[in-house]
């Protein structure tokens, strides 16, 4: 079993082959690609984990996996604490919360995660609150001036014929499969990005000036290609989304509701709240939140995020080195 294309149609036809998972890390860690490598290695022990006993003849693949995570780990970090250095932040120069936070997200330390439970980084010593109160935030009352004018060109876009909405999660050839509820690839839960990957969709700025005017002139997070996000986000009726966490707790996440009708909700942690089209709403997504649409027309919010404002400006200047790094090492 050498040809990438056979492991593929192995796992097209069973995602959790054991086997076929171990020899497609292999290949991509043969490649050069160390992240998808540790992503099928890991997806391989979950399996075995969830197949005990497993069959004497596993056992190397099993070895394989274990090993090749263990590398790629070694790897990572070593080129993460180089480029680190490279930026200005060698151990002996990091802000202590930040370390604190790298030795959380490489596993050094261990962590309590009470309300925030972020997937992939967790920044400890930041208030445990699911959300932000708009009184609280001098910027506030700006961007909510700028709702029916925000609104205007969402609604004269999708006037002018052109949709542009997708589904928000899609499935990832380079990952092993998954489905999260029924949402994968499934238009129900759908998004239209005009700020995405370190900048502006080419494209669709011309149409939202005065969106993108209003969103940009706040203290977003300009971090490498993955922040900030703007973006609508439409929920058709009757949908629902299910409780989840956001990847980090180092910001917060905007809605300003432009479309809502009767029947919709939203949760964060144990406090449910309705949007009020035009009042924004911010909190923070590493908190456990749901959503759902009980009427019996879409929903559409606009979405962006923010720094947390107790992260002081050195954190900040940290936190995006950090992220550079990772994604340096993603190629």
């Amino acid at each position: 079993m050498t040809d990438e294309a056979e492991v593929d149609q192995l796992l097209e036809a069973d995602p959790r082959n054991i086997e076929a998972l171990v020899r497609k890390g292999d290949l991509r860690m043969a490649s050069g690609d160390e992240r998808a490598a540790a992503a099928f290695y890991k997806a391989a022990l979950r399996e075995a984990g969830a197949a005990q006993p497993l069959p004497e003849s596993l056992r190397g693949a099993i070895e394989r996996a274990q090993s090749g995570i263990a590398c790629a780990e070694t790897s990572f970090e070593r080129q993460l604490e180089a480029s680190l250095a490279a930026d200005g932040f060698p151990p002996d120069k990091r802000p202590p919360r930040f370390q604190h936070s790298l030795d959380l997200m490489l596993g050094r330390r261990q962590a309590t995660l009470e309300l925030q439970q972020p997937t992939s980084y967790f920044f400890p010593g930041l208030p445990q609150r699911p959300y932000y109160e708009r009184s609280e935030l001098p910027w506030a009352k700006a961007i909510e001036a700028q709702a029916p004018a925000i609104r205007d060109e969402l609604l004269a876009y999708m006037a002018g014929g052109a949709d542009g909405f997708s589904p928000y999660m899609v499935s990832d050839p380079t990952r092993p499969r998954s489905d999260y509820h029924g949402l994968v690839d499934n238009p129900d839960w759908s998004t239209l990005y005009i700020w995405e990957k370190g900048g502006r969709v080419p494209g669709l700025a011309e149409h939202f000036a005065r969106t993108l005017a209003a969103v940009e002139a706040l203290d977003l997070p300009h971090i490498t290609v993955r922040a900030p996000s703007i973006l609508f986000s439409r929920l058709a009726a009757g949908a629902r989304i299910p409780p989840h966490h956001g990847v980090m707790n180092a910001r917060l996440i905007c809605h300003l509701p432009l479309i809502v009708p009767p029947g919709c909700g939203f949760r964060v942690g144990g406090e449910v709240r309705e949007w009020r089209e035009g009042e924004l709403l911010v909190f923070d997504d590493s908190v456990e939140h749901e959503a759902w649409n009980l009427g019996s027309s879409e929903r559409i919010i606009l979405i962006f995020d923010v720094w947390r404002p107790e992260l002081d400006p050195d954190e900040r200047r940290a936190v995006t080195a950090l992220f550079e790094a990772v994604d340096r090492h993603a190629g």
